[in-house]
């Protein structure tokens, strides 16, 4: 796996794709076999709840799913519930255009997101009650409340509960050569441990996300695919005809079965890295220089948070090429706390957020629905909570939130749904007139994870198992019927 910070107790933990990241597979040890001898000895499949079986699943209307999480917050009346009849405080200095929805306003900021939302489903009437990043990434990212006991979830622990990614790759494993769940860049660090809700948690770490790094680095590689200097394929295949006589060996004294078995993994192994599919798919370079352009190249843009988002547009074009070869889901973040606006709200999104996140969500959108692609995937654009209503408005910080700042706002803020399953062009729910509470239709993270795993073929009420085999509900949400086709 890829961290951001090697302090973290997690750093060294290998996960289920990890072993794309031992380079060269650290010379063929034992490291990738024990991964995947943990994969295949996970607890027995979920049962849905008032049966023995998963037969109760609803019919998948989506084959994958791309999952862009805006963190930080985004301001929901300052780019998608805009409130230009509010006081100056509320509505701040930007202005809304027309989009391709009759009625529908959005930012002057967001000029390519605008006639696009003819695809999109936007709720405009998520709530919640929890005002810390870290816990409430959690709760949007599993559809579980984030507590423990007394305590937020703020951190990883193979005690929470299982991200999106990781369900679908237990429930419904494809049969690419790919992984099944891939996040991009990397893991993200705040307020001193990974943000939660990107792990696999009670699932195990067989079910963590390949990482795959920046695909908008200049020498980017995915680690792990490319063999060590010293290693041709035919030293390859040595390799794994002595391995396989040594295991053959092992079983046959009766030393180990589990010894024995071993073997299994390693023809896993050896077939996953000499996979064409799998190389193929990362190699963002072999696409027209037009299509790269079009989603934007890296920009740094010093001053704001997110530094510009420069890895936002080659991000969501990798999540494209990764679902179009079979990937079940990618979640791509904006990192970096980059809409945590305390300070500088107007301009870290007019000049550092807006335009990268406009282009490249636009570009995704465009490029599923040309290549006919969207009526098979799902996408989803959310984040963890939106800004307080009124400028300089204190609910977490007061020492950091500056007059041209907007706090934490997790009592209503806006998602959308797009493509497999998702009516198009509708408006859900509503807010206040100055966006502080919902004031029509409110759905909390629970309901809006629930209508995701509908549309992925999951019975969200159904029963998953952790490693000591105790039952635990996916979540308790009820799904939107409303937004579905």
């Amino acid at each position: 796996m890829h961290y951001d910070c090697s302090s973290s107790k997690y750093s060294q933990q290998l996960t289920r794709r990890g072993w794309l990241r031992v380079g060269a597979l650290g010379g063929l040890g034992m490291t990738l076999p024990r991964l995947l001898q943990a994969e295949a000895e996970r607890p027995p499949q979920a049962t849905t709840s008032g049966s023995n079986n998963a037969s109760s699943n609803p019919p998948a209307k989506a084959k994958s799913c791309i999952l862009f999480f805006m963190e930080g917050g985004p301001s929901h009346v300052d780019l998608w519930d805009m409130k230009p009849n509010a006081p100056e405080e509320v509505r701040g200095i930007f202005q809304p255009i027309a989009t391709s929805v009759p009625g529908l306003q959005i930012c002057e900021h967001l000029p390519r997101w605008a006639p696009l939302m003819k695809h999109l489903t936007t709720v405009r009437s998520v709530s919640h009650s929890i005002v810390d990043h870290n816990a409430s990434s959690h709760y949007m990212l599993t559809g579980q409340y984030p507590m423990r006991g007394t305590q937020l979830i703020r951190g990883p622990s193979p005690q929470n509960a299982p991200p999106f990614g990781s369900v679908l790759a237990k429930l419904r494993p494809s049969e690419s050569p790919l992984p099944d769940y891939v996040h991009i860049p990397k893991q993200f660090f705040n307020c001193g441990d990974f943000i939660p809700g990107v792990l696999g948690g009670l699932l195990g770490d067989a079910y963590d996300p390949f990482v795959t790094g920046d695909p908008s680095s200049p020498d980017y590689k995915v680690p792990g695919l490319e063999h060590a200097a010293d290693m041709s394929n035919q030293r390859l295949s040595r390799r794994q005809a002595l391995l396989h006589d040594v295991d053959s060996a092992a079983e046959r004294l009766g030393r180990s079965r589990a010894m024995g078995r071993m073997g299994t993994f390693y023809e896993k192994a050896f077939s996953l890295i000499t996979s064409p599919q799998m190389r193929q798919a990362f190699e963002i370079k072999n696409e027209p220089e037009s299509v790269r352009l079009r989603y934007g190249l890296p920009k740094s843009i010093e001053g704001v948070r997110g530094n510009g988002l420069p890895h936002l547009g080659q991000s969501m074009l990798l999540a494209r090429r990764l679902v179009e070869a079979g990937v079940r889901l990618v979640s791509v973040w904006a990192g970096g706390q980059a809409f945590d606006t305390h300070a500088g709200n107007f301009q870290g999104l007019a000049k550092g957020l807006c335009p990268p996140m406009d282009m490249a969500f636009s570009a995704l959108i465009e490029d599923l629905e040309q290549r006919g692609m969207l009526d098979e995937t799902l996408v989803v654009a959310l984040a963890e909570f939106g800004r307080t209503p009124r400028l300089g408005q204190a609910t977490f910080s007061a020492a950091i939130t500056k007059p041209d700042g907007r706090d934490h706002w997790p009592h209503c803020y806006t998602m959308f749904l797009a493509g497999a399953g998702v009516k198009r062009g509708l408006v859900y729910g509503a807010s206040d007139p100055i966006g502080g509470y919902p004031a029509a239709n409110p759905v909390s993270p629970n309901d809006m994870a629930a209508t995701i795993y509908t549309l992925l073929g999951i019975d969200p009420h159904q029963r998953i198992y952790d490693s000591l085999n105790r039952p635990h509900t996916i979540t308790e949400g009820t799904p939107v019927h409303e937004l579905l086709v």
